[in-house]
């Protein structure tokens, strides 16, 4: 077990190191061009990067905004169930997150999706909507990238696919971006 645990760190040490410090850079600088215009910042994913998605809204919309002059105005579409269901219900599955942004989305919001695979139907879905209501798009996948990868404004690939070690560089990145919020709100002005 002991060995098991460690081939696991060594792989999940390499999963982080496949990131470039200028892509999150990248990231952090749209995060700070939406604050500046006080618009719209959704987070979505499935799974537990749908988990990922709501810890991600909960700390840049509150810690980060904390110490901003003006707070975040970001969303985790993955938080209304009632929501989810009857979308999922009465439309399709594929369209839970495109026909939310249909209602609160607006030109030059931004949407962040995380997925493992990039191949993820609501995600790709939300993805095409977005795109063709002018909002920035940003795609977190792993290796094998996928659709968001294709219809991504801007794409970070971790350079693995093991689902654990993916979602949680994921996590990672979401955390460097409201951390660098955090820790250096003076970015932001």
């Amino acid at each position: 077990m002991q060995q098991w645990i460690s081939d696991y760190l060594t792989a999940q040490k390499r999963a982080v190191d496949t990131l470039r410090p200028d892509q999150i850079a990248t990231l952090v600088e749209m995060l700070r061009d939406v604050w500046k215009r006080d618009a719209q910042v959704f987070a979505i994913g499935n799974g537990g990067s749908a988990a990922n998605a709501s810890h991600f809204a909960v700390d840049l919309g509150k810690g980060a905004s904390d110490v901003l002059p003006r707070r975040f105005r970001v969303l985790s579409l993955t938080d209304n169930l009632p929501w989810i269901t009857a979308l999922g219900n009465d439309y399709s599955y594929d369209e839970i997150f495109s026909r939310q942004l249909a209602n609160y989305a607006r030109p030059g919001d931004l949407l962040i999706a995380a997925s493992v695979s990039g191949n993820s139907p609501n995600l790709v879905k939300a993805f095409q909507w977005a795109k063709a209501n002018g909002m920035k798009t940003v795609a977190l996948v792993g290796a094998k990238r996928g659709q968001l990868a294709e219809l991504g404004d801007h794409v970070i690939a971790v350079g693995d696919t093991h689902y654990g070690r993916v979602e949680d560089v994921h996590m990672h990145i979401l955390h460097l971006i409201c951390y660098a919020f955090w820790e250096h709100p003076e970015w932001a002005a």
